[in-house]
C-alpha cells in the first residue's frame, strides 16, 4: 500500500475512534481543512477517510459546508443491539465447541473488575471482544468488534441518564457466561449472552429516549 493509503487509513482510524469514543460529539461539524491541519496531512486523505465514514453512516456530508457527526438514532441503537444478539451468541456457541482450553481459561481475567486499572466501559468492551475472539470465524469476530465499539458510543451518549446499570450484577453475568464457555456448554453460553445483551439494549434505549441528541 502506498503512502497515501497509509495516511488515509490512519486518519480514518483516528476519526472513527474519536466518533465512537464521543471525543467528536454527535451533531458536531467537521471541516476538511481543520482536520488536515490537526493531523498534519493534506486534505486528500482526510476527504477519503470522511467518505469512508459516511459509508458507515457515522457522518453526513453537508453540501458546500463540510461534514457532521451523525446524531444517535434510536432505530440505529435497536439495530446494533439486535445484530449483537445474533452475532455474539453465535460466536460464543462456536467458541464453546472449538476454542482451545487456554483461550477459554484466559477469560478468567474478566471475572473481576478493578476500577483503578480501567473504566467499566473499557472493561466491558474487552470482555465482549475476548469472547468473540474465541470463535474460529474471522468475519464474525471482526463484525462483533465493530458492533461492540458502536454500542459503546450509545452508552457514552446516554450514560448520564442511564438507570438500572449495576456493575456488580453485570460482572456476575460475565462470570456465568465464562462458566458456561469453560464447561463447553455452547447452548447455555449463547442463551446467557443473548439475555445479557437484550438487557443492555433495554437500558440504553430507555436512556437514549430521554437524551436531547437522539433523533
Amino acid at each position: 500500500m502506498g503512502g497515501s493509503g497509509l495516511l488515509r487509513d490512519a486518519v480514518y482510524a483516528r476519526l472513527k475512534d474519536e466518533i465512537l469514543g464521543c471525543h467528536l460529539q454527535p451533531g458536531e461539524e467537521l471541516r476538511e481543512q481543520e482536520l488536515a491541519g490537526r493531523f498534519e496531512v493534506s486534505k486528500q486523505p482526510v476527504r477519503e477517510a470522511l467518505l469512508r465514514l459516511e459509508q458507515e453512516r457515522l457522518i453526513t456530508v453537508l453540501p458546500r459546508q463540510g461534514y457532521r457527526v451523525n446524531p444517535v438514532s434510536l432505530a440505529d441503537a435497536r439495530d446494533i443491539f439486535r445484530f449483537r444478539e445474533v452475532m455474539e451468541p453465535a460466536c460464543a456457541a462456536d467458541a464453546a465447541r472449538h476454542a482451545p482450553d487456554a483461550a477459554l481459561a484466559a477469560l478468567d481475567a474478566f471475572r473481576t473488575f478493578d476500577p483503578e486499572k480501567s473504566d467499566f466501559i473499557r472493561y466491558n468492551r474487552a470482555f465482549h471482544v475476548a469472547v468473540a475472539m474465541c470463535s474460529p470465524h474471522r468475519r464474525m469476530r471482526e463484525e462483533v468488534v465493530d458492533l461492540v465499539a458502536q454500542a459503546d458510543r450509545l452508552v457514552l451518549v446516554s450514560i448520564g441518564t442511564m438507570q438500572g446499570r449495576d456493575p456488580d450484577r453485570l460482572i456476575a453475568e460475565h462470570g456465568a457466561i465464562i462458566e458456561a464457555l469453560q464447561s463447553r456448554d455452547g447452548r447455555k453460553a449463547a442463551r446467557l449472552l443473548r439475555d445479557h445483551i437484550a438487557d443492555a439494549e433495554k437500558r440504553v434505549v430507555a436512556a437514549l429516549s430521554r437524551h436531547a441528541v437522539v433523533l
